[in-house]
Parts: C-alpha cells; structure tokens; sequence
C-alpha cells in the first residue's frame, strides 16, 4: 500500500494527464490537475494555470497548497505541438513549444521544488516522448523541448538526490488519443508496423508507469528514462 500524497499533474484536462489524474485517483492520492481550459476527472481539484507563466503557476500551487496540502508529487505533462519541416519552421514555432513544453516543466517543478525540499520528499516526473530521443521528421522544436527534459531530471537528481527526492523521465511512443484516432486508417496501420508491440498504448499504461515512479517503492529509482512505446526507440 503506497502511501496517500498530494498530486499535481499540469495538462490533466485531456489524453495522457488525465489518465494520469485518474490513475492517482483511483490509488487513493489527493490529486490536483492544471488546465488552460476543461476539467480534470472526477475527483479532481481543477486550477488554472499558464505553464509559461510564472506567477500563474505560482497562484495555482498556492491553491491546490491551501485545498490539498503542500505538493509531494509533481507530473509535468502540459505540451504543445507545431510540427512543420525545419526550413519552414518559424522562430514562434519553436519558441512557443520549447517555452511551454521544456520552460513550463522549469517553472512547475522549481515552484515544487519548496515545499519538496521543506519535507525532505519529493517525486518529480517528467512527460518526454519517444521523439525526443528516437527523433521526427518535422519536429526539431518538439523532439529538441522533450529530449532536454532528460537533461533536466538528471541535474535534478545529482543536485536533490539526498534530499529524498526523485526525478525521473516517462517516455510515451503511441497513444490511443483524440490525436491517434484522427489519423488515416492506413497511416495507423503504418506506424503499428513500425511498433515491436504491434500496438499503440492505452492512456492507463503510460499512468501507471507514471504512478509506480511516485510510489514508495521508487525510492532508489532517479535519472531514469522509462520508455512506454511498446519497444519503438529501443536504445535511445
């Protein structure tokens, strides 16, 4: 039995964050999600919040500190797209994903990073992709925000490592989201090819991943990559 703590997934309004939400919900865990727009599941506590804004994190931390307690485990999932080929990929285009996808991931773990420290705990995950260590054609902005995400958990770790707290990478191939489901039928049967497991993942396999990293029984686990991708990006 994993002892009840305080959750806060960013993004948990939809697809991968909101299985997560649900996952830590069903555990038993006090759980708090963020979204721009949308609700979290049932039994959530839903707060605003812009990742790429400092103060606006800081005022969601403070509500969710106020409802539910300090923040002992943090999952930063809030990402954006804007895939397009390099030679015509716009400064914007790939400022606003690196400031949302890898800034935003700064900003909620930093303001995390207090009350961790406060409490000698902490479990820190961070939603990266199989694209950032495996690559995609039109997606520098994209796979570059969520390979630097690795960089971030490891200087994490070497510099909180003895202070109880965990940081670790979740790295999602396929996921049967509103976003797979739009695809062609014969693009999907495409990249099912592509993919040892022959599948794509169910939301709840990429949550419990990240529900078990949060577990007390992670404890000695920090720095690690955990790929969800049914063997895609094998040794990346």
């Amino acid at each position: 039995m994993t002892t009840p703590r305080t959750v806060l997934v960013t993004g948990g309004n939809r697809g991968i964050g909101y299985a997560i939400a649900e996952e830590f919900i069903a555990q038993g865990h006090r759980v708090a999600v963020t979204a721009r727009s949308g609700e979290g599941p049932e039994g959530a506590l839903t707060v605003r919040a812009d990742v790429t804004d400092s103060a606006s994190v800081d005022a969601a931390f403070g509500e969710v500190e106020e409802k539910l307690g300090p923040v002992e485990v943090v999952v930063a999932n809030a990402g954006i797209t804007k895939d397009t080929l390099l030679m015509r990929m716009t400064d914007e285009a790939f400022d606003s994903v690196v400031e949302t996808n890898l800034g935003g991931a700064f900003r909620v773990v930093k303001r995390a990073n207090k009350g961790m420290l406060k409490a000698r705990f902490g479990r820190i995950v961070l939603i990266s992709s199989v694209v950032g260590l495996f690559g995609g054609a039109g997606q520098v902005n994209y796979a570059s925000s969520k390979a630097a995400l690795v960089g971030m958990a490891r200087s994490i770790t070497r510099e909180l490592g003895a202070r109880g707290i965990t940081a670790n990478v979740v790295a999602p191939g396929f996921i049967e989201t509103d976003m797979t489901a739009e695809l062609p039928e014969a693009q999907q049967a495409e990249y099912k090819k592509s993919i040892p497991a022959g599948r794509f993942a169910a939301p709840s396999e990429v949550a419990k991943a990240v529900a078990w990293l949060a577990s007390d029984d992670a404890g000695y686990i920090s720095g690690a990559v955990i790929p969800v991708d049914g063997g895609l990006g094998m040794g990346h």
